[in-house]
C-alpha cells in the first residue's frame, strides 16, 4: 500500500497491487482458514468458534480521514491523485470493467463483461428491447434513433 496527494488535502490517498484489490478473501479465520472479504465477517464468524471477537466502532473523537482509491494500471486516467476513485467497491469494479478480463459471455449477442452484475443486467434485458420497422427489419434500438434508410 502507497499513500500519495491528493486534490483534497484531508484525504487519505491508497494505492493497491492488482492482487490485493481483487482478492476476494483477504481476511482469513486462524481457526479453520475460511475467508472473508470484510474483516467485521470474520470478527462475527469467530464466534462460532467462541474466540474472543470485537466489531471496531469509529471513534468520534477521532477525525476520519476520507480515503481514495488509485487505480493500479499506470495508463489510467484514475492512476492520477487528483482523479482517484472515491470507495473500495467503485475502485474494484472499475479495475474489473477497464482492465480485467472478460469471463462472462452474453449467450443472445456474445457481449462480454468482466463484471458478473453486469453480465446479469444486460442478460436480463438482452432482446428485449428490439423494434421491427413496417418492412419487417429488426432493430436492437429505438427505430427513430436509427434512422432505416430503405424505407425513408
Amino acid at each position: 500500500i502507497h499513500v500519495y496527494m491528493h486534490a483534497d488535502p484531508d484525504a487519505e490517498v491508497i494505492a493497491l497491487s492488482p492482487k490485493t484489490l481483487m482478492a476476494t478473501n483477504r481476511f482469513v479465520c486462524e481457526v479453520c482458514n475460511k475467508g472473508f472479504q470484510r474483516e467485521q465477517n470474520l470478527q462475527l464468524h469467530r464466534r462460532g468458534h467462541n474466540l474472543p471477537w470485537k466489531l471496531k466502532q469509529k471513534d468520534p473523537n477521532q477525525v476520519q480521514r476520507r480515503r481514495v482509491y488509485l487505480c493500479p494500471e499506470p495508463t489510467c486516467v484514475h492512476h492520477e491523485p487528483g482523479r482517484a476513485l472515491g470507495d473500495l467497491t467503485g475502485i474494484k469494479k472499475h479495475f474489473c470493467r477497464k482492465h480485467g478480463e472478460k469471463k462472462w459471455k452474453c449467450d443472445k449477442c456474445a457481449k462480454r463483461y468482466a463484471v458478473q452484475s453486469d453480465w446479469k443486467a444486460h442478460s436480463k434485458i438482452c432482446g428485449t428491447r428490439e423494434y421491427r420497422c413496417d418492412c419487417g427489419t429488426l432493430f436492437s434500438r429505438h427505430p427513430y434513433v436509427v434512422v432505416h434508410l430503405k424505407c425513408l
